[in-house]
């Protein structure tokens, strides 16, 4: 959650110097040429062909759409401002779970889960609002399905790896112009979303979403809004209040009751 929770920051830096398009793709080619190599040192084989569709719709979502459209938003955003996706994301999530993994979340799961989301919502909607939900939801699910199946890192490995011919030639292609202007705060970000964001979490993640199903630890994602303020008001010099930490004590409350409410994973 919290390598997750630096990419919007990250991302704000990054869009200074860099277009959203060839930030999106050169933040993909970053993780499949580690993604490549990981599975080289390893001496994996490739997945069975019933898997690739799905580790397809899996990088489709997280590795394509989910961070073209916060590089987009963060353009003329603040990074707080993505606390919207992250307030709603759990319970879409959960409900991607129950559509795609067969997880059947309690009533009280659904009820911490509802109340969490609407304190964050509440919460973001006096600020702003951005919505990528449905893309990271999708990705979420598809990712902790085939976790179940594999490693965690071997998952993130093989979407990256998939999409790397493609995110190798966008990279080329839109390759900036004025590439010697570029602030170097830029290159960090672009090098944070690229290896952290796009690999190391999900190789953590992942893992957790095999270890405590989708539903559960997809929960834990809404304490990341108040992570991206955190880091925003260090990184990106953006205001934070007491209102915010009396917000996150509320959803730090509703995130322990929901980790306490059963779920019948199928």
């Amino acid at each position: 959650m919290c390598f997750f929770a630096g990419t919007l920051p990250a991302t704000r830096l990054a869009v200074i110097g860099f277009d959203p398009f060839f930030l999106t793709a050169a933040r993909a080619a970053l993780a499949g040429s580690v993604g490549l190599v990981v599975v080289i040192i390893m001496r994996r084989r490739l997945p069975p062909h019933s898997l690739w569709l799905e580790i397809f719709g899996a990088a489709f979502c997280s590795v394509l759409c989910f961070p073209l459209f916060a590089a987009l938003a963060m353009v003329t955003l603040p990074a707080t401002h993505g606390g919207i996706v992250q307030g709603i994301l759990p319970l879409a999530t959960a409900a991607a779970a129950t559509i795609f993994a067969h997880e059947r979340p309690s009533a009280g799961f659904w009820w911490a889960s509802a109340v969490g989301a609407i304190i964050v919502l509440t919460f973001v909607f006096r600020q702003s609002g951005l919505g990528t939900v449905v893309a990271g939801a999708i990705g979420y699910t598809l990712a902790g399905r085939l976790a179940a199946l594999m490693p965690g890192w071997e998952v993130i490995s093989w979407q990256v790896v998939l999409l790397l011919p493609l995110s190798s030639l966008a990279t080329w292609v839109l390759w900036p112009t004025n590439i010697a202007s570029v602030p170097m705060s830029s290159w960090g970000g672009l090098g944070y979303a690229g290896f952290v964001s796009q690999f190391a979490a999900f190789c953590v993640f992942n893992t957790a979403l095999a270890m405590g199903g989708i539903s559960r630890v997809g929960q834990i994602m809404l304490l990341q809004p108040f992570v991206i303020i955190g880091l925003a008001l260090m990184v990106n010099k953006e205001k934070i209040d007491v209102e915010t930490i009396l917000f996150a004590a509320a959803v730090v409350t509703t995130v322990l009751v929901g980790q306490r409410m059963r779920i019948t994973r199928h």
